[in-house]
């Protein structure tokens, strides 16, 4: 048998303390046991024998002890405060063998309070378990029973010492008789905390049988609810599953978990999504006659309702009225706020007329308090009835204040309302009412000006909150970054950064990407750097896209170390590059003249796994076309519809037109034109003015002609490129009047002067 040895008899004292009620621990106090007035006689015997126990061994008197230990008026629990009054185990144990060799017969029984003494002086020393266990050996040898409380101090003591075997060998060895419902909890509550639970569960199992000699009382399920209400271990924890059944066995003897024990043991279920479990257990309570009240059945709601498990909350309902449990507030509370958010708001308004003793429910009358007032203005307001939700704001002043909350709720509605002067209007009535605006009155309407383009008035708002002493948060400097961050203000952005990091709030990771997003785009790198080191030190990391805006600002700048490092950084991250990093790399690789690594690149995007889009392809046939290869841009264009399966965008064939009419190769940029038709590609104003230019150079103003009526006929509006071309062109050759009509919208071909 493997035990672990420990010896720290303070613990154990400590350990002993806690474990034992009160009531009990006088009995094992080196304190007599409690003695009235009467009792002097008794004093006067224990203050006599421990004077004489006092010199060696060898020379207590027996003539002079014997009439005292042995007499009719002398009591078991003189013995033991005698031997409590000793002050150490060895003489205790001296004192046990001595009395043992010289009791009448008749008197064996005074026996059993000593040895109690001597376990409990024992317990105070620091002396190893195993010696404790030696001389309970000899106890058993010379037929020394047990007391009750003498067992449970052995059990502490064992389970102090974690010798978890030894205590369940004496557990399993001691005499039917001694074996009480306060030692079997003492076991159980050693076990549980040793981290034993099958073992304490199997002992458990014994108390719960039908006809035991040691049944379950409140201090059990005390402990039992205890282990159960506990976090999980990460040795070995109850189950979810287990913690009904170890209810149901205890109920059966009567013992129910109380209102608080209930609550929380259905609370710990719900939180782990056991709702199942949850329900079964406030069942069976139930039907074994157990007290439920209002706030076990509203803790099961609450899970219900996340779970969205109507059925369930409307059987529950029911059975709190079969069972005469009368709802509460917060019960109101929780169906309301579960209606609100499943956007059954009619519902969750006859709840709030049943509470009222309305709609039929006679007898309720539970009044509505503040937070369900302001979950139905809220639930109004997210379904886009705020006229509603300012009727029942001026039924609610009638029965309670509204406070900070309940304006809240009605400004962030009218600003995703984009009613910003409603808002503004509630946020100036929430003053005149004495409700004091809050941080998150200020980030609503800051957020909602930003929103809807009023930046300049969001930090007018913003400066005026600060001078009332409503400081910003994160929440606050996110909103104007952002804001200022879309409509390219770079420099107001950092501005406010920089605010924000002096005024000690923390960035959020949409604040660093935003302004890594708005510098790399601005071009300013320097800047994007420092706004990414600043991530770091906040614990964030980069994700893929941040990483390709970095690059993408990088290959912009033409920093090529740079792009390389961001390249590494992402490896050693575990970031893989995704379809739009490889595309930047190879468009930049591709303008740069360097198409032996954009080819490599483009390998290594296909080793990945990423399949190349008409955008990759597109870099490549522009890079090509930039460098005057013409003919590799025009094979991999036929590749991509023969071979590769990906067909041209409108950008593709744009890039080739005009290129090709820069070689003067106008014939083929023409069949390109009609092969856009054929494909169903429609050509854009930019694919007109490149082949217009091309076919100007070439003098052929017939298929000019042709081309304004196809551009009439596409709708493609002609640009300022398209009227310079024209012009010039057509008023050298006298063919302004056709240039009129293109330009009123009516074909030109057929059309002759007048």
């Amino acid at each position: 048998m493997i035990s672990i040895m420990v010896s720290a008899p303070r613990q154990l004292q400590l350990l002993r303390r806690h474990l034992l009620p009160c009531c009990h621990y006088c009995h094992f106090s080196t304190v007599p046991c409690d003695l009235s007035p009467s009792q002097t006689d008794d004093k006067s015997l224990v203050t006599q024998v421990v004077q004489l126990l006092q010199v060696p061994e060898n020379e207590w008197n027996t003539d002079q002890l014997r009439p005292l230990l042995f007499s009719a008026t002398t009591m078991p629990c003189h013995l033991l405060t005698i031997t409590l009054h000793l002050g150490s185990s060895s003489k205790a144990l001296n004192f046990l063998e001595y009395v043992r060799a010289n009791a009448p017969s008749e008197q064996s029984h005074c026996l059993s309070p000593i040895f109690h003494g001597v376990i409990e002086l024992f317990s105070e020393e620091t002396i190893s378990e195993y010696k404790l266990l030696e001389i309970y050996e000899r106890v058993k040898q010379w037929g020394i029973p047990l007391t009750s409380r003498s067992a449970t101090l052995l059990i502490q003591c064992l389970g102090a010492a974690k010798m978890v075997g030894e205590l369940l060998l004496l557990f399993n060895n001691l005499d039917p008789s001694v074996k009480s419902t306060r030692v079997v909890n003492t076991l159980i509550s050693t076990l549980f905390r040793l981290g034993h639970i099958d073992s304490a569960v199997q002992v458990l199992d014994e108390m719960c049988k039908p006809n035991t000699m040691f049944p379950p009382n409140n201090v059990t399920g005390d402990i039992v609810l205890g282990e159960l209400l506990k976090r999980d271990s990460p040795v070995r924890s109850i189950a979810e599953k287990e913690i009904g059944h170890l209810v149901r066995k205890l109920s059966r003897h009567g013992v129910f978990p109380d209102t608080i024990n209930l609550t929380n043991l259905i609370n710990k279920l719900c939180r782990k999504q056991k709702t199942k479990l949850a329900w079964d257990l406030l069942h069976d309570v139930m039907q074994s006659g157990g007290a439920v009240e209002a706030t076990s059945c509203n803790a099961l709601l609450t899970g219900l309702g996340k779970d969205r498990d109507v059925k369930r909350m409307n059987d529950l309902l029911a059975k709190m009225k079969e069972m005469e449990i009368k709802p509460n507030v917060i019960t109101f509370g929780i169906l309301i706020n579960h209606l609100c958010k499943s956007r059954r708001i009619d519902d969750a308004l006859k709840v709030l007329e049943e509470m009222r003793g309305k709609g039929g429910s006679s007898g309720m009358n539970v009044e509505p308090d503040v937070v369900i007032f302001n979950t139905l203005i809220d639930g109004l307001c997210k379904v886009w009835r705020h006229d509603e939700s300012l009727s029942l704001l001026e039924q609610m002043k009638n029965e309670c204040r509204p406070n900070t909350v309940t304006y809240n709720c009605l400004i962030d509605g009218f600003c995703k309302a984009s009613n910003l002067d409603k808002a503004h209007e509630l946020f100036d009535q929430m003053n005149k009412e004495g409700v004091i605006p809050n941080v998150v009155t200020l980030n609503t309407l800051i957020n909602g000006m930003c929103k809807h383009g009023r930046i300049g008035s969001a930090v007018e708002f913003f400066n005026e909150m600060q001078r009332k002493g409503i400081k910003g948060n994160s929440v606050t400097y996110t909103s104007l970054i952002s804001a200022f961050c879309n409509v390219n203000n770079i420099d107001k952005a950092m501005q406010y950064f920089d605010l924000m990091l002096s005024s000690g709030c923390s960035p959020d990771v949409i604040v660093f990407y935003s302004l890594i997003s708005g510098l790399s785009l601005a071009g300013r790198m320097d800047d994007a750097s420092f706004v990414v080191s600043k991530l770091k030190e906040s614990g964030f990391g980069l994700d893929v896209c941040c990483y390709n805006v970095l690059i993408s600002g990088f290959c912009k700048k033409k920093k090529l170390e740079r792009v390389y490092e961001m390249l590494q950084e992402m490896e050693e991250a575990g970031v893989k590059p995704d379809i739009f990093t490889y595309n930047t790399l190879i468009s930049f690789l591709g303008k740069n003249g360097d198409f032996k690594t954009a080819c490599e690149m483009l390998r290594k995007m296909r080793k990945e796994g990423l399949v190349p889009t008409v955008i990759t392809y597109g870099a490549v046939i522009h890079a090509y076309c930039l460098h005057g290869n013409v003919d590799e841009a025009m094979k991999i264009f036929r590749e991509m519809s023969s071979t590769l399966k990906v067909p041209p965008n409108t950008v593709i064939y744009n890039i080739l037109i005009d290129s090709l009419c820069k070689i003067k190769d106008v014939e083929c940029a023409l069949s390109l034109m009609d092969d856009m038709k054929v494909k169903g590609i429609k050509p854009n104003t930019a694919t007109y003015n490149a082949i217009l230019k091309g076919i100007q150079d070439k003098k052929m103003l017939y298929k000019a002609f042709e081309l304004m009526d196809r551009m009439v006929e596409d709708a493609c509006k002609p640009d300022y490129v398209t009227v310079d071309i024209l012009t010039e062109w057509l008023s050298a050759v006298g063919e302004m009047k056709k240039l009129e009509k293109f330009f009123q919208g009516y074909t030109v071909s057929s059309c002759t002067e007048e």
